[in-house]
């Protein structure tokens, strides 16, 4: 599927992006001093030095080679644009897991217009992999090579396996509509951040059930998804790439599956 707006120079300075994010955030990771900060006390919404370089080196980049796009970032906020097209960029996906250890965290890329985002990237520095959705296809290159993405072809909730970040990340009632899916579907796992969506579009499991999202946490995750055939909605059914509550499928039928399910809460 074509996309007007898409070109050579876009996966260029996407993928200079990650590069340089990947270089900024990796000296941090497992290190004795993350200058760890708590953005939300009421329970623990932590932002690290590693989150803020890598954000700030993106944006650098940006500003030499696309100054004419628009930027929201999680850190450092909104730049505006005259392009049209907006670089939606999550420096750290997981700063909970990265301040764990865990290699589940990840650099999210998006480049959007009006209708939502049409590229993304999905980083993994620590593991070497990195995730790709564009308009001519999904790809992923790492340690075992490159290879084109294809969701899975699963056509019923009860032998689908299920991602979340549940219980950390949603409200009560958010918490009781993903567990009437997952009751219904033959595995559950969880905490994974953005690596989940990262799994889908690579035909590893079949749902992620997410809510409480922000822009920046889910539109780099929409265009690798769907560019792997895959589909990411809110759970109406409508557009989810502002935030909120997310089902990714990895096909029509299994969406519209857990969708039957998510519509009651």
């Amino acid at each position: 599927m074509d996309h007007p707006r898409f070109d050579d120079d876009v996966r260029r300075v996407a993928h200079m992006m990650a590069d340089a994010a990947r270089a900024a955030i990796l000296p941090y990771f497992r290190g004795d001093d993350l200058g760890t900060e708590n953005k939300r006390p009421a329970d623990f919404d932590p932002v690290t030095i590693a989150d803020r370089a890598a954000e700030r080196v993106m944006r650098d980049i940006l500003a030499a080679e696309r100054p004419d796009d628009a930027i929201l970032g999680e850190e450092y906020g909104s730049a505006a644009g005259t392009s049209g097209l907006t670089w939606v960029l999550d420096p750290i996906d997981g700063t909970r897991g990265f301040v764990s250890g865990t290699p589940t965290w990840g650099v999210l890329i998006a480049l959007s217009d009006d209708t939502g985002p049409f590229y993304g990237i999905i980083d993994q520095p620590y593991i070497g992999e990195r995730f790709e959705g564009a308009p001519d296809g999904a790809r992923m290159e790492g340690p075992l090579g490159s290879r084109d993405l294809h969701t899975k072809r699963t056509k019923n909730l009860s032998d689908a396996i299920l991602f979340t970040t549940f219980p950390e990340v949603g409200e009560q009632v958010d918490a009781e509509g993903f567990r009437a899916v997952s009751a219904q579907a033959k595995l559950t796992r969880y905490g994974m951040d953005c690596y989940a969506y990262a799994l889908l579009a690579a035909g590893q499991v079949d749902l992620v059930i997410e809510a409480g999202l922000q822009a920046y946490d889910i539109q780099a995750p929409i265009a690798v998804v769907e560019a792997a055939g895959g589909i990411v909605t809110d759970w109406r059914g409508g557009p989810v790439h502002a935030g909120g509550r997310a089902l990714a499928a990895a096909n029509e039928r299994i969406h519209a599956e857990a969708l039957a399910i998510l519509k009651g809460y």
